[in-house]
């Protein structure tokens, strides 16, 4: 080769790894500056990754590609769902450290304008049966100042709490915990450790499943069992938890058998040493391995956003966000529980990045994740939308929380959950809405209930019915509503399978009407069911709009390849 044609091959290299350096420069830059000005490429990570800052976003999109590669979970989300058919939005309360009834009542009144039904509420033990085993009175002050120990009845403050969230039209879910120390002998076991006598705890729950029969509905046992200091000093307990759970649900059902038995809500963690904490998963799978599944109607989790937004589809188990009940769900289904949903009893992003307080002041700073006030009002709408349109087993959201009994818990970092100020005075009978507060306003006042894609029961608040649900034992879960004017809903799929079957048959046959459904959104009315009432069990919603989407995706493919091979074929024939 001569020296000029070496040359011209050397210069033709470098030419084209500068073009491509070029090339790449301009890939990069654009890139750079999509993500800066938070652009499509930004939307796209974001909603994947849950990440808002650049270096987050790539780490995020590469550990989400990892999911490809994992085993998929078994979720089953077109399986029906058991005490999923509530308005499913509540928010946290410690209504029992007020003393003001006009403070509570401002509380609930701004919860309920807030358009949140449930309250999670805690009927500590050591609160009610102060004073030793079946007494449910506090004789430990002077009230009056006689020099003589007064006694209260307990159940007075208690009463008052079910009384007002009646009268704002809210719903209580009560908590089971916190044992009083006469239950324990040993002190060094720990403030919330379980009592050395379970009877001595169900004859607690009895006594206030018994008071406020019919008033109370929901009652969930426990808090967070597989994490520190829930179960005091002891190491984690799985078989002791079941054992508690079981005879608390056997309980609770002699009672009210329409009491829904909640269990304690799982905290996410990774931890395998069993001393403090124990993975949630491992806990889980221990808990039915112990016969716990059997002695709850609800799975109750915790549902915090943590470190990542509410958009995250990382799905690690050496990590946790706010998709980590994904893996409870996963769990449940392959130990028969498809059936049953999952309650998220804490839900909130942590909003210290706007704290007055230093962070070296803070306890726990970062423990939590860290967001400003401007970002968690922003993701928790995000979160209740993502939850309604992808995972229908999901059956109730709880804030956490709505506000403390003061401000002086800001050296700790939990406090800043809240969703309005503590700042009531009697001389301004309200407390100071946090942007959060807004923010879940306005979305569940504009709340469109809209069916996605799952199995629902028709008695769900998102079906607007008018009929009055009636016992039906051929029904999916004994019960179903009986219609005379038809059914409006809307549901955002491709099709929907309608179980339902005349109200006069003398025989319980079930019928299913298939209706396809020509865009993602459709507003449904008048179903034509023939003449006559009807009952409706349930309403399935398929959603097949990524397969057309790759039908669509394949059928542009092969136009393509049609007109390529056509084009080729015609410069062949014109160079010949």
């Amino acid at each position: 080769m001569s020296n000029n044609s070496a040359e011209n091959a050397a210069f033709s290299t470098r030419k084209r790894v500068a073009i491509a350096l070029i090339v790449a420069f301009v890939i990069f830059a654009a890139l750079g500056l999509d993500l800066s000005g938070r652009g499509l490429a930004w939307q796209f990570i974001w909603s994947q990754t849950g990440e808002e800052a650049a270096a987050g976003q790539i780490r995020g999109l590469v550990e989400v590609a990892g999911n490809l590669v994992r085993h998929p979970l078994e979720t089953e989300p077109l399986a029906p769902i058991a005490n999923k058919t509530a308005f499913p939005y509540g928010i946290n309360t410690f209504l029992e450290q007020e003393v003001e009834r006009p403070k509570i009542e401002a509380m609930l009144r701004m919860i309920s304008e807030a358009g949140f039904v449930w309250l999670r509420q805690e009927f500590p033990w050591e609160d009610l049966e102060v004073d030793g085993r079946g007494q449910f009175s506090d004789s430990r002050l002077d009230r009056d100042g006689d020099g003589q120990a007064d006694t209260i009845d307990t159940w007075l403050k208690y009463d008052q709490i079910v009384d007002l969230t009646e009268a704002y039209g809210l719903r209580l879910m009560a908590r089971f915990s916190n044992p009083p120390a006469w239950t324990r002998a040993d002190p060094a076991a720990g403030d919330r450790a379980p009592p050395d006598d379970l009877d001595d705890f169900i004859n607690y729950v009895t006594a206030v499943a018994a008071r406020y029969r019919g008033r109370i509905s929901h009652y969930q046992v426990w808090n967070e069992p597989n994490i520190y200091p829930e179960w005091g000093e002891n190491p984690i307990d799985p078989a002791g938890y079941a054992d508690m759970l079981c005879r608390a649900y056997r309980a609770l059902k002699a009672v009210d058998p329409n009491i829904v038995v909640i269990s304690g809500a799982i905290a996410p963690t990774i931890a395998l040493d069993g001393n403090r904490d124990l993975s949630d998963l491992v806990f889980l799978q221990a808990l039915y391995d112990h016969g716990g599944g059997e002695c709850f109607d609800v799975l109750s989790a915790q549902g915090y956003g943590l470190r990542s937004g509410p958009t995250d589809r990382r799905l690690r188990a050496t990590s946790v966000n706010v998709g980590r009940h994904v893996y409870y769900r996963d769990i449940m289904v392959r130990n028969g529980d498809g059936h049953k949903p999952i309650w998220l009893s804490e839900a909130a992003w942590n909003a210290t990045l706007d704290a007055e307080l230093p962070p070296e002041r803070i306890s726990l700073y970062g423990a939590y994740g860290n967001v400003t006030s401007e970002q968690a009002a922003r993701y928790m709408p995000i979160f209740y939308e993502r939850i309604q349109q992808e995972w229908p087993w999901v059956g109730n959201v709880m804030y956490w929380f709505f506000t403390r009994k003061d401000p002086f818990e800001a050296d700790q970092a939990f406090y800043y959950f809240r969703m309005a100020e503590p700042d009531y005075q009697p001389e301004k009978p309200t407390f100071t809405a946090l942007p959060v507060y807004h923010s879940v306003q306005d979305y569940l006042s504009k709340l469109e209930p809209i069916l996605y894609r799952g199995r629902h029961q028709a008695e769900t608040w998102q079906i607007a019915s008018g009929g009055a649900t009636v016992a039906d034992a051929s029904a999916r879960f004994g019960a179903a509503p009986r219609i005379d004017a038809g059914l409006d809903f809307r549901a955002h799929g491709t099709a929907l399978a309608i179980r339902w079957r005349p109200a006069q048959a003398e025989e319980a046959v079930w019928r299913e009407s298939r209706i396809e459904l020509s865009s993602g959104l459709a507003q449904t009315r008048e179903i034509p069911f023939g003449a006559g009432a009807i009952i409706v069990d349930e309403i399935a919603v398929y959603d097949r709009s990524m397969s057309r989407l790759t039908s669509w995706l394949a059928l542009a493919g092969a136009f393509a390849i049609v007109a390529l091979g056509t084009v080729v074929m015609a410069l062949r024939e014109r160079a010949r």
